[in-house]
């Protein structure tokens, strides 16, 4: 990239949340593939499986990007630029090898690992160039992320009788474009504070700042909660519609309420810039927990009426999210902001597991509806320790 290049926050931000967009197309990609892969893998159930190899990827890479501070210490559109494009490769590695179970959840595992240089670095890119706006721009930032993990399903959804290599083909082209977008044309933003030397104190001084972990423990109730209900949230349409979860119309269902989430991301983001990302993270987590209690009491007909409940929860669900790792990146210092929002998407990623997989547990028990309804719990305790360390 040309030293003469400049960029205006506006500018940068709107490239960010392109590249950002296609990068994340990444993440779901294996999920709606499921129903083939199922078959010819002969495995009946491989949501948990699938889901859970990419988190575990994701929580490994930012474990080593946090520890290791690369965010902080390398060009953040560089980092950005080499893991897009080593996700793009591993997602589209598992069209040309022997389908086994073992190499799908492998490369699915180290498009995870890669992932953490595009979401976090991302978010730590938008950083550099906003200190006022923050909660907007990450708003809008995360909306691109929420977007791209509902894109594979409008793939599923528009019913082209697309092979499900073709769908790690496409968005293994588009996580590649958007690692091109900002590794050539996004430089370093004016509020970028490099810190080269490696520090292995960081990580004890970072744990006694009481805000960064009032909005840790806010981010790690919701993502107790949003992943699981992405990862279910198929088979939650197919248990109102009484369809396969691989119909066409569920698919278009799941990504219209997926994809929600990504316009009250850029709402909350506002409405943070007038009333604090504090208050809108606030109302966001109480109100998706309410949703999971309120999915017991929901009927499937008429069909119109769980649809709305499920397009407020899928709002609600990750409209705190943005505002979350803004009150990280505000309580941290400007030479380790890439490190702070690394390491708390690690452990935030890392609960997404324990979530998943009980729920998949408890799914040979119970319905799903009971099943979702427990996630109660993470949002919960999150609110009580997000106050608790306020105060």
């Amino acid at each position: 990239m040309p030293k003469s290049i400049q960029r205006s926050p506006r500018s940068a931000l709107i490239l960010i949340v392109i590249a950002q967009f296609l990068g994340t197309s990444l993440w779901f990609a294996g999920n709606a593939a499921i129903p083939e892969m199922s078959k010819l893998l002969g495995q009946p159930e491989l949501t948990a499986a699938i889901t859970s190899s990419v988190q575990l990827g994701f929580i490994l890479g930012t474990l080593v990007f946090a520890l290791l501070s690369i965010p902080d210490r390398f060009p953040p559109n560089r980092v950005f630029l080499l893991s897009a494009i080593a996700a793009a490769i591993f997602n589209c590695l598992v069209t040309f090898i022997p389908i086994q179970l073992e190499a799908v959840l492998l490369c699915r595992f180290l498009v995870g690992f890669f992932l953490a240089g595009i979401y976090p670095v991302g978010m730590k890119i938008a950083a550099d160039y906003f200190q006022k706006g923050l909660g907007a721009a990450l708003g809008l930032l995360v909306g691109a992320l929420v977007l791209g993990t509902a894109f594979p399903h409008l793939i599923r959804a528009l019913d082209w009788q697309l092979s499900w290599q073709i769908i790690f083909w496409i968005t293994s082209f588009l996580a590649t474009i958007g690692g091109v977008l900002v590794g050539l044309w996004v430089p370093d933003g004016p509020y970028r504070r490099a810190n080269p030397k490696f520090d292995w104190k960081v990580l004890p001084q970072l744990s006694k700042i009481r805000s960064l972990k009032s909005a840790a423990s806010g981010y790690f109730g919701h993502m107790w909660e949003l992943y699981t209900f992405w990862a279910f949230l198929p088979a939650l349409v197919s248990y109102f519609t009484l369809k396969p979860s691989i119909s066409s119309s569920n698919g278009l269902i799941s990504f219209a309420i997926i994809g929600a989430g990504a316009a009250s991301c850029a709402l909350g983001g506002f409405l943070a810039a007038r009333i604090g990302s504090a208050k809108v993270a606030k109302f966001s987590l109480i109100g998706s927990g309410a949703c999971c209690l309120l999915l017991l009491f929901i009927p499937s007909d008429p069909s119109w009426g769980w649809i709305f409940f499920l397009l407020i929860w899928g709002m609600l669900v990750t409209a705190d999210s943005p505002q979350f790792s803004t009150l990280v990146a505000q309580a941290t210092p400007a030479e380790y902001k890439g490190t702070a929002l690394t390491l708390v998407n690690c452990l935030g990623f890392s609960l997404t597991i324990f979530s998943i997989y009980l729920s998949q547990w408890l799914l040979q028990w119970i319905p799903i509806t009971q099943v979702l309804a427990l996630l109660l719990g993470g949002p919960l305790l999150g609110i009580l320790l997000f106050q608790k360390f306020r105060n």
